[in-house]
């Protein structure tokens, strides 16, 4: 009897241990009693009860990433591509979750691609390969609202490749290739513009500053020659001046000596008697010659006495 008692308490211990549950950080258990929904179990120790409840689903409450196979979509102006999405969600409540819907995961990729398809299906090839955030905002409203009664919320979508047709990539390579030859033109033509001015302003500066150079070298010329006149006309003046004090010195020494007329007018004969010895065809002869000749006796007679 004993031995019975002894089985039934580890049959009974391991019963309760294998119950046990231990849930982990950012997960959820949802519970179910009897088949209906229980409780949703957080982060701890849960004990269940054996044979009445069970574990309905185990959920993972972090952000989850699921990326697509490319769909193939046709734009609005019959172009035919393959574009792939990538979704970035997270559940929110686990039991909507777990009776929501039957495999979730598919459920959101084939609403994935409708809404993708209906989107593009407004939108020509241009405007698909340039309005992406446009493309998943309204991606992200779409499925987000979708979702809300599965227990999901799709914080962001993200288009991860636009795949046109290869004509329609040789096409567009050909435009990218004739604009980018097009660009390289303009900046050419800009570029030696841009060099045919400046080399007119150096040309303009060069002419520039030789006029001012033969202008200052014409002010300094004008200067020199200036400068040149004012010291020949300061010499003369002094020569001037020097023949002037010259001629006054010798005044003041006949005035020394205090000289008679008698010697003035001997002076006069000899400085006659010397432009006559010179080669000079007309002489004028002072009009009181005679009174030199009688001077001239005069003084030879105080010679011989």
């Amino acid at each position: 009897m004993i031995y019975v008692i002894i089985v039934l308490a580890v049959f009974i211990l391991m019963l309760i241990v294998g119950n046990i549950r231990i849930v982990a950080q950012s997960n959820a258990y949802v519970l179910e009693r009897l088949g209906a929904y229980s409780a949703t179990w957080g982060v701890g120790i849960h004990v269940k009860i054996p044979f009445i409840d069970r574990i309905a689903g185990r959920v993972s409450l972090k952000e989850q990433v699921a990326d697509f196979d490319p769909q193939p979509v046709i734009t609005k102006d019959n172009v035919t591509m393959m574009i792939d999405t990538v979704i970035y969600m997270q559940i929110t409540d686990p039991k909507l979750y777990t009776y929501g819907v039957i495999n979730p995961m598919n459920a959101i990729e084939n609403l994935t691609s409708t809404t993708l398809r209906n989107i593009i299906g407004e939108l020509e090839l241009d405007e698909t390969l340039t309005s992406r955030d446009m493309i998943n905002n309204r991606m992200r409203l779409v499925l987000d609202e979708a979702t809300d009664p599965w227990g999901i919320k799709v914080n962001r979508v993200e288009v991860k490749n636009i795949a046109p047709p290869r004509s329609i990539q040789e096409a567009m390579e050909k435009q990218m290739r004739a604009e980018r030859e097009r660009r390289e033109s303009i900046l050419r033509a800009e570029g030696e513009k841009q060099s045919a001015i400046l080399v007119a302003e150096g040309q303009k500066a060069s002419a520039i500053l030789k006029a001012e150079a033969e202008k200052a070298a014409m002010i300094l010329q004008a200067e020199a020659t200036k400068e040149a006149a004012i010291r020949e006309a300061e010499g003369e003046a002094q020569a001037i001046l020097s023949v002037q004090r010259a001629t006054a010195d010798g005044l003041s020494m006949i005035k020394a000596v205090s000289a008679d007329a008698a010697l003035i007018k001997l002076k006069s004969l000899e400085a006659l008697q010397k432009v006559a010895e010179g080669q000079a065809t007309k002489i004028i002869i002072p009009s009181d010659i005679q009174n030199l000749a009688g001077l001239v006796t005069s003084v030879t007679e105080l010679a011989k006495k």
